[in-house]
């Protein structure tokens, strides 16, 4: 499991503030106390995303990559992304959403190594 930053400031390497600061910051000094309703999520998963914005919205399409079948070797592959759920932020939700998946993915990767984008470097044979 990993290890969990039970004092809320930042990990080793971390150029954010700590998140009770960047509440306060937010939130002007004022003590809110957050409560969270689940009982009408859903949870779905995907393996492709695409963006999308005007000037006042952030448009956050998930889903899978399908790959098509009956290709052959003189056809040219395809895949078919298969949108599933689309999510509508504003900018300073997004702003906050990749603030806080920027702090999510390194503390995995402190814990876990690097996450190797690149296919091709992270196929099984490859020194």
């Amino acid at each position: 499991m990993a290890e969990e930053n039970i004092d809320n400031k930042p990990l080793e390497g971390d150029s954010e503030k700590p998140i009770e600061e960047q509440a306060r910051e937010q939130t002007g000094e004022r003590q809110i106390q957050l409560r969270i309703n689940e009982e009408k999520m859903e949870t779905c998963y995907a393996n492709a995303f695409r963006t999308n914005g005007t000037a006042e919205e952030v448009m956050l399409d998930f889903g899978l990559n399908v790959a098509m079948p009956g290709a052959t070797p003189d056809v040219q592959q395809q895949i078919l992304f298969q949108v599933n759920q689309r999510v509508i932020l504003n900018y300073y939700s997004a702003k906050r959403m990749a603030v806080a998946l920027g702090q999510l993915i390194r503390r995995h990767e402190q814990q876990f190594g690097e996450i190797e984008l690149d296919v091709s470097k992270r196929s099984l044979g490859e020194a």
